[in-house]
């Protein structure tokens, strides 16, 4: 177990290392495949979760089976919270979109430590508010930028810093981030390419101009 992950977190970062070390002794290690559904939303919920390795999504389904995907869980992500904290179902959907390895926490422990030392609940508070930016971010996407601007601010935030990456999600799933159709998506991509903003092939994307890209995303 790897402690300075699970301090590295916001809710876990107030815990000294006795009680980091009665976490990480009732802690699992989950190891997935592609396609693998940590939980289905609805599940009762008893664990939360701190990615180790690999990439989880968080999905969200309509009624007539559409999926949006929310959140991507990289290494030192945490998700699952949100029962222990209103004792509620999951919310969403977690399923690996290539092998990962997570940490699982059972909610109980994590309960104890706060019973223990209320002050704590303060890495909670700024856990949810950040919870909440983000959602804020989303829906100001939503609103103001067409299916061009969402999808030029996907392909920045997926590659970070990287000029050069492989998208680490299918083009469904990209278009399922962004809120909109497969076709728009990639026709979106397809103009970025005309302008010689970005080169790609099949996953494989190349930044020719990361500024003209930013720009359109805002």
């Amino acid at each position: 177990m790897d402690l300075e992950l699970l301090q590295s977190n916001e809710l876990f970062e107030g815990l000294d290392n006795k009680a980091l070390q009665r976490l990480a002794a009732t802690t699992q290690s989950v190891e997935l495949q592609r396609g693998d559904v940590v939980f289905s939303e609805g599940a009762v919920a008893e664990h939360l979760y701190v990615m180790e390795d690999g990439i989880v999504a968080i999905v969200s389904r309509s009624e007539d089976g559409r999926e949006s995907v929310f959140a991507l869980m990289e290494r030192g992500d945490l998700f699952g919270e949100m029962g222990l904290l209103d004792g509620l179902g999951r919310s969403a959907e977690a399923r690996a979109l290539e092998p990962s390895q997570l940490i699982s926490i059972p909610y109980e422990v994590v309960r104890r430590e706060f019973d223990a030392q209320p002050m704590l609940l303060w890495g909670v508070v700024g856990l949810l508010a950040g919870r909440l930016r983000t959602m804020d971010e989303a829906l100001a996407d939503t609103m103001f930028l067409d299916v061009t601007g969402r999808t030029a601010k996907r392909l920045l935030e997926l590659g970070g810093d990287l000029d050069e990456f492989v998208l680490p999600i299918t083009q469904e799933e990209l278009a399922s981030m962004v809120g909109a159709s497969r076709e728009r998506v990639n026709k979106a991509i397809a103009s970025f390419v005309r302008l010689g903003w970005i080169d790609q092939s099949e996953r494989r994307y190349c930044i020719l101009d990361r500024d003209q890209l930013t720009r359109r995303a805002r």
